[in-house]
């Protein structure tokens, strides 16, 4: 569970019940926990993620794209690092790095590359809201047990419609 779900407005597009619902589950943690909870936050610059494109609709392969210039995702991509973790509970000069606002993307059960900006980016500031920050710079989709042809399918692929 993370705070970052705590702070969600609704989506448009989403449906008002699996909204609300979102918000109440996201904060129960911190509420009834404190620090007993570690908020830990995921992020990615690229790569590949099993999402729908909506509520109710099966899950596809889909390519994330790179991280907007300037996003928290930008930045840890600039540092090289392939894969990091920050600490960012108990370190007070880690947490002041990343005390600045910026951009930052959520993806989850819903991935709209197409509305992107829209859709995933929200400003945050990542020392106010996590106790830890995860980040994989390339990632891979979760595979589905059972794979439709949806997923298999996906998108098409990046030199389409070249085939190059």
């Amino acid at each position: 569970m993370n705070r970052r779900a705590a702070k969600m407005t609704p989506t448009p597009g989403l449906e008002r019940d699996e909204t609300f619902h979102a918000q109440q589950n996201a904060r129960l943690v911190p509420d009834r926990h404190a620090n007993d909870a570690v908020l830990v936050d995921f992020s990615t610059h690229r790569g590949w993620v099993t999402a729908a494109a909506n509520w109710h609709e099966p899950p596809q392969r889909k390519r994330v794209r790179d991280g907007l210039p300037g996003s928290w995702e930008d930045v840890f991509h600039q540092t090289g690092s392939t894969r990091f973790m920050l600490p960012l509970r108990d370190d007070a000069a880690l947490r002041s790095l990343v005390a600045s606002q910026r951009l930052q993307r959520a993806i989850g059960v819903i991935y709209r590359p197409d509305t992107e900006r829209q859709s995933h980016y929200f400003s945050t500031r990542l020392a106010q809201q996590f106790d830890a920050v995860i980040h994989i710079d390339e990632t891979s989709a979760v595979e589905p047990l059972d794979v439709g042809q949806v997923w298999i399918d996906g998108e098409a692929p990046e030199t389409f419609p070249s085939g190059i």
